[in-house]
């Protein structure tokens, strides 16, 4: 039987008269991991502050391991890792101290210690730097070195905020595998991200929420199901009128126009005498732009 680690019922966070979270309901399973998706101002950090326990909530309910986040114990808080936005690790000692601080604040044995170390900065390929300076690492290290930080206690949940953020695409991929060696070894995961195939790859469930509220909760597969089916044709608005779209639901982004179709087939010769026509599949970039809409948008 799946256990539910953590449960939002009807939460809800208003600073003021501003309502950030408006009712939201979800709850993850463990061993899973789901990815939190929204755009800026969403009600993402928001709710990851919740979570955590940095944030009272305003209504509803939350549980976290079977309690309210401010009930935990120092030793149940201890379960549960935070990977930050923005890497906060100490400058002032070694890539080492670094994690061993972190894991004496939360009465991780030096006996324990010697044993774990050394096993995250292999696990986050940073051995080769366990006596370097934070100021000598480069952001890629320095980020991998934060996530290295955050599982010194060996917990049972992982909070993931946005932990591939500007980094190059060999050191996403790297990130990418670990996390899903994480997910193998039976830990809940919570990701926050703006990379949809990040998502995608990784999530076993995602939940999409803009304005403090869910807009779907589902696998990545039937997201994509359900709201774009399973190709995209993108169209030239120039090339629309002898381009027969044979009614396919669509959606019409300035200066083309974005077919969503089950099956390529009956457009396949169009597509080869339209030169600006092109395919691909369906994906959850589709989804979230279809959810949340295609205008930008401000805050965190």
């Amino acid at each position: 039987m799946t256990q539910t680690i953590i449960s939002a019922k009807g939460l809800q966070k208003t600073f003021g008269t501003f309502k950030a979270v408006r009712g939201l309901d979800f709850d993850i399973e463990a061993g899973t991991c789901v990815g939190l998706l929204g755009p800026n101002g969403a009600g993402k950090t928001t709710t990851m502050r919740m979570l955590m326990g940095l944030s009272g909530i305003t209504g509803g309910e939350l549980t976290v391991l079977g309690k309210t986040p401010e009930d935990l114990t120092r030793t149940e808080k201890s379960q549960i890792g935070l990977v930050p936005q923005m890497d906060n690790l100490d400058t002032d000692v070694s890539v080492t101290e670094n994690l061993e601080i972190y894991g004496r604040f939360y009465d991780v044995s030096w006996e324990e210690l010697a044993v774990r170390v050394p096993q995250l900065l292999d696990f986050m390929q940073l051995s080769d730097k366990a006596h370097a300076r934070v100021n000598q690492l480069s952001g890629g290290m320095k980020r991998r070195l934060v996530i290295a930080r955050a599982l010194i206690s060996n917990p049972d949940i992982v909070f993931l905020d946005e932990p591939t953020t500007g980094l190059d695409p060999q050191v996403r991929v790297l990130i990418w595998k670990q996390i899903l060696s994480l997910k193998a070894q039976g830990k809940t995961l919570l990701l926050t991200t703006h990379y949809m195939d990040e998502a995608q790859r990784l999530c076993d469930r995602i939940i999409i929420i803009d304005e403090g509220q869910v807009l779907d909760d589902d696998t990545p597969k039937n997201l994509i199901k359900k709201h774009v089916s399973g190709h995209v044709v993108e169209v030239p608005k120039a090339e629309l009128s002898t381009f027969k779209t044979y009614d396919a639901d669509s959606e019409d982004i300035g200066n083309a126009v974005l077919l969503y179709v089950d099956k390529i087939e009956p457009y396949a010769a169009q597509i080869k005498n339209h030169p600006g026509t092109f395919y691909r599949p369906a994906n959850l970039e589709d989804v979230f732009l279809r959810l949340t809409g295609r205008s930008l948008r401000e805050g965190a």
